[in-house]
């Protein structure tokens, strides 16, 4: 079987600049077993991977270079948006969908989120200067840069030693800051992506943001 895959651009800005690139196998039973997928993750070398093994009910495996992750961020805004569904199913629970105004969204608990730093620093400047740390934990660097309008500058080192030094925008860390500070933000990640994130009901949270498929020029 050939592997079908596309392209994404998760969390780009309004004319499908930035974001992060997300590679989407369409159809799993091309890669049918955890070593097979890992292998191509890490042959495609993008901050993740995800594999649709049921179009039609939303069940999806995500993998990093260097590992399998129960949940993720960006890779499920991702293929929310390119399976149209109203939930996606992983093995921690239901995520629901939504979309507006051209964005979407996806609703889930901080709780699913693997471990992460959410490390506050005093401005963008210090931000934006920041060198790339050590691996050894996942650091989630971030700045106000409008506290009352709830925006946000940050930057993702995940840490792993798997040849992703900096994450261009990880809709995971945006839902636990979210989910902490106990309010709506819009955060600035990498280069000039935008992630959107806000509490939800009954202690859920929803990440949000744009979504298109990479252009030629990526290649």
């Amino acid at each position: 079987m050939t592997a079908d895959i596309l392209f994404l651009r998760v969390f780009c800005g309004p004319g499908g600049e930035h974001g992060n690139v997300l590679g989407v196998v369409r159809d799993g039973r091309a890669f049918p077993d955890e070593r097979s997928r890992q292998a191509l993750a890490r042959e495609l070398g993008l901050s993740e991977t995800v594999f649709i093994d049921d179009a039609e009910r939303g069940v999806v495996d995500i993998y990093t270079p260097g590992t399998r992750l129960s949940f993720a961020g960006y890779p499920l805004v991702g293929v929310a948006w390119l399976l149209g569904l109203e939930t996606l199913e992983l093995s921690v629970g239901s995520i629901l969908v939504r979309r507006a105004e051209g964005c979407t969204w996806i609703r889930a608990r901080a709780e699913w989120v693997p471990p992460r730093t959410l490390r506050q620093y005093g401005s963008a400047q210090e931000v934006d200067g920041l060198a790339v740390p050590e691996p050894g934990e996942w650091v989630y660097a971030w700045a106000w840069q409008d506290e009352a309008a709830g925006r946000i500058r940050a930057r993702g080192f995940p840490g792993r030693g798997d040849g992703i030094d900096e994450d261009e925008a990880t809709g995971a860390a945006a839902l636990l800051l979210a989910d902490r500070l106990g309010r709506a933000v819009t955060v600035t990640q990498g280069s000039g992506s935008h992630i959107m994130a806000a509490p939800g009901p009954d202690g859920t949270t929803d990440i949000g943001g744009r979504v298109c498929v990479v252009d030629d020029s990526w290649c």
